[in-house]
């Protein structure tokens, strides 16, 4: 039977890391600001959409959000004995080197049955700028499949956080901005749409991105 929301131990644990690493690093360190908060439903399957720039930016979107945020991760992640148990409870989930495109959707398909918020970041890697060139179908596709909403999310400046050859993160300033949920597509079989609805979603994503800070 689906889920509403993600298990208790999950969302404990959220607070936990929230509240005692990432938020002290947002609002102190990188001197972050967060718009549209109350735009992110508190329970019930979501995807939240966003550009990438930094390894920082998940655990920084997730804390934004209010709710533990579910990401796909390395396997062998998942072979470590103490971290595995962990990144479990909080959201993450394994993907096959290789054969990440089915085994990505039919896990975040699992995660959102059981009431998870899902991250997918559009363009599937980072990009030097946080802009999204070339996006993926892969969250239309998943939310076609599930027929959840799609949330975009913008972060501003996180590419600036850790620069190459430097092993300390750098205190800049982080801006995140929520949008509107936008609606997901009526079939996977109309790529025209799953194409439409990415577009969507990058074109907000860039809206907000280009407010800046």
């Amino acid at each position: 039977m689906a889920q509403n929301r993600e298990p208790f131990v999950s969302l404990a644990l959220y607070h936990l890391f929230k509240w005692s690493v990432v938020s002290p690093v947002l609002h102190g360190y990188l001197r972050g600001r967060i718009y549209g908060g109350k735009r992110v439903p508190k329970e019930g399957p979501l995807i939240v959409v966003a550009n990438h720039a930094s390894n920082f930016d998940p655990p920084l979107l997730a804390s934004c959000m209010g709710r533990p945020v579910s990401f796909m991760a390395k396997e062998s992640l998942f072979e470590v004995p103490v971290l595995a148990p962990a990144i479990r409870a909080y959201g993450a989930y394994p993907v096959k080197r290789g054969s990440a495109d089915r085994s990505a959707i039919r896990a975040a398909m699992t995660q959102l049955e059981n009431g998870w918020a899902v991250g997918i970041f559009l363009q599937g890697v980072r990009t030097p700028d946080g802009r999204v060139p070339e996006p993926k179908l892969g969250a239309a596709l998943i939310a076609a499949k599930a027929q959840v909403p799609l949330l975009p999310v913008s972060l501003w400046g996180t590419e600036k956080i850790l620069q190459k050859g430097s092993a300390l993160p750098r205190p800049c300033p982080v801006t995140v901005r929520i949008g509107e949920a936008i609606a997901p597509p009526t079939t996977t079989k109309d790529k025209a749409e799953l194409q439409a609805v990415t577009q969507r979603c990058t074109d907000e994503i860039h809206a907000l991105h280009d407010l800046g800070r």
